[in-house]
């Protein structure tokens, strides 16, 4: 057993075992014969970035899984007990399933979301799983069994009806889980239909995936690799841009030589590859870390884009930073790169009024202020506005925080936006969320 192989007591396997019914955990060979330091385990980054933790619920929660596997209770009380804490742990953030939900002729599209304007996410029936779960993940509810908060759809016909309506949306972003999960084969009956003519308002297909970190074979040796590489050469063809945006958490997922040739075989293509992650307590939470990280990444030809902050999901509180110190660590690794590294944007929060990026802390007339802004906005007319919320050193998220030199943040207006794209051009005040 695997956590035995890291160190961990009986006690603590138990734990393990306890979180790990509650949230969901996967790993596969490359992840635990290429990238963990088993001499390091259990402290070690990409140990904790994939395997559970024996604290990462309330002690309670822990102590009550524990005791029911222990028992070997019911399957029936050992679900309900895992339902019950998940629904505790706030599955669906930001809003995505209500804000984000557009609609064709009166119809609801599950499976898709639009939450600004010219962006459109699309989440593949099939790609709704990963080579390997992160344990601070915030899609989490996609791969746990509770059907009714999966966000899913193989009616990719229906995203294409709805892009001919909404010729606004410049940008396709396709996510999960995983996209790449899919093989070639599968992966092309989705992106295909969106070279149509037609559709030429499209400027930009995205694919979120972690595969180039936890599963390089997929674009080296895996029977279909060529198939995958072909696609992307296709749709770079059609003069849009392919962009991967790949999740890398820690410098170790550039150290296997499988993984510098992934990169290299993809670039090829004329795909962009674009790196994000968010800012975890224990993974990454070093600026010397996020340093190498972006270092690595232009040296391999990939474009830093996004440091996020943790969100308000899952076990937040065990792998948040606090947003004084996120920035602190985002501007010591920013002032040890060089300009090219420097493409990069954060600490970022992926709250409900859109993207807010912590651009520093200042004294202004007298006080002590985080200084944000805006990056995105469900808003359009909110992008890049700077506003200031009170200093609090132990603030993780936004709703943490209280407006400075006004009674509300520029985003609580009580009524805002265009309603493009089919967006709501109000927020029902039970979906705000409150200032504090």
């Amino acid at each position: 057993m695997l956590a035995r192989r890291a160190g961990l007591g009986e006690a603590d396997r138990l734990a393990v075992r306890a979180v790990a019914t509650v949230l969901p955990f996967r790993t596969n060979s490359y992840v635990v014969d290429e990238l963990v330091d088993w001499d390091a385990a259990p402290a070690d980054p990409m140990y904790r970035l994939v395997f559970p933790q024996p604290d990462m619920l309330p002690r309670d929660d822990v102590d009550r899984m524990a005791s029911l596997l222990r028992e070997g209770a019911p399957e029936r009380l050992v679900h309900a007990a895992a339902h019950e804490i998940r629904m505790r742990l706030n599955p669906h953030p930001a809003g995505q399933l209500v804000l984000n939900a557009p609609s064709l002729d009166g119809r609801p599209l599950p499976g898709l979301q639009h939450k600004y304007p010219e962006t459109v996410l699309f989440f593949p029936k099939q790609g709704q799983t990963c080579h390997a779960y992160c344990t601070y993940c915030f899609r989490w509810a996609q791969f746990v069994d509770e059907p009714e908060l999966k966000m899913a759809t193989d009616q990719v016909d229906t995203l294409v009806a709805y892009l001919r309506k909404h010729r606004e949306v410049t940008s396709v972003l396709i996510t999960g889980g995983d996209p790449m999960i899919m093989s070639a084969a599968v992966l092309r009956r989705y992106v295909q239909p969106l070279l149509d003519p037609s559709l030429d308002h499209i400027e930009s297909i995205r694919i979120g995936t972690k595969s180039l970190g936890y599963w390089p074979h997929r674009y080296v040796t895996d029977a279909d690799a060529d198939a995958t590489l072909r696609l992307f050469a296709d749709v770079v063809g059609t003069g849009r841009t392919l962009a991967l945006m790949a999740h890398y958490s820690h410098p170790r997922e550039f150290e296997p030589q499988v993984a510098a040739e992934a990169v290299r075989r993809v670039r090829d293509t004329g795909a962009v590859i674009r790196t994000q992650a968010p800012l975890i307590r224990s993974v990454n939470d070093t600026a010397d870390t996020w340093a190498s990280m972006w270092r690595s990444q232009v040296r391999a030809g990939m474009v830093p884009y996004y440091m996020f902050v943790e969100r308000d999901t899952g076990p937040r509180d065990y792998f948040a930073v606090p947003l004084a110190r996120a920035h602190q660590v985002f501007r010591d690794a920013y002032a040890g790169v060089s300009g090219l590294c420097r493409s990069v944007r954060g600490p970022s929060m992926s709250a409900t009024p859109g993207k807010v990026c912590v651009d520093g802390i200042a004294e202004v007339a007298g006080a002590r202020v985080f200084v944000l802004r805006m990056l995105q906005a469900r808003d359009p007319s909110l992008v890049g506005r700077p506003f200031f919320a009170m200093f609090d050193p132990l603030a993780t998220w936004l709703t943490d925080l209280e407006p400075a030199f006004a009674d509300r943040f520029p985003f609580e207006d009580e009524e805002f936006g265009s309603g493009a794209g089919g967006l709501p051009g109000t927020w029902p005040d039970e979906l705000v969320e409150p200032a504090c």
